[in-house]
C-alpha cells in the first residue's frame, strides 16, 4: 500500500471525532438557514413582524407564568421559567438580560445550598414542602382530594379564601 493512497491498514479504525456525521450536520445547518430566511422574510413586512413579536410575547409569557407557578412544586419549575425567558429572548433584548441575571443567581443559590450543612438543606426542603402545602390548601386542592377519598367531613381542609 502506498503512503498517499488514503486507505487504512486492515483492522484499524479512524479515531472518534467530536463533530456529528456530515449528513446530520448538513441537515441542522439547512434547518438553521431556512429558519433565518423565514425570520428575515417576516422582519421585512412590518405587520407580519408585529404579529410575530406579539405571538412570541404571548407564548413566552404564558410559559414563564406556568414556570413561576411551578417553582415550589416538585418538577422542572425553574427549567420552565428559563424556557419562557428563552422564548422571549428570541425577540426581546430585555428578556435576554433577565435570563442571564436569573441564571446567574440560580446558579449562585444552588451552589450555596450544596455547600450548606445537611440540617440547613433539610430545613430548606421542609420550607419548600410548607409552601407547597399552603398553596394547595389556599387553592382548595386539599379539600377536593379529601372529598374524593371520603374525608369531606374534615372541614379544616377547606380553604378560607375559596369558601
Amino acid at each position: 500500500m502506498s503512503a498517499g493512497s488514503g486507505t487504512q491498514p486492515e483492522g484499524t479504525t479512524s479515531p472518534p471525532t467530536a463533530t456529528p456525521p456530515p449528513r446530520r450536520q448538513g441537515r441542522l445547518h439547512a434547518l438553521r438557514v431556512r429558519l433565518r430566511a423565514f425570520r428575515m422574510k417576516v422582519r421585512s413586512r412590518p405587520s407580519w413582524n408585529l404579529a410575530w413579536r406579539i405571538a412570541i410575547g404571548v407564548l413566552g409569557t404564558v410559559v414563564l407564568i406556568v414556570g413561576v407557578i411551578a417553582i415550589p412544586y416538585p418538577g422542572p419549575g425553574w427549567l420552565i421559567v428559563f424556557a419562557g425567558l428563552g422564548i422571549l429572548a428570541t425577540e426581546f433584548e430585555w428578556a435576554g438580560r433577565v435570563l442571564r441575571f436569573a441564571r446567574r443567581y440560580y446558579d449562585r443559590w444552588t451552589s450555596w445550598v450544596r455547600r450548606q450543612n445537611k440540617v440547613v438543606q433539610l430545613l430548606l426542603g421542609l420550607a419548600t414542602c410548607a409552601i407547597v402545602l399552603a398553596t394547595l390548601w389556599l387553592l382548595d386542592a386539599l379539600w377536593i382530594v379529601a372529598k374524593f377519598v371520603g374525608l369531606g367531613h374534615w372541614t379544616w381542609l377547606h380553604s378560607p379564601i375559596m369558601a
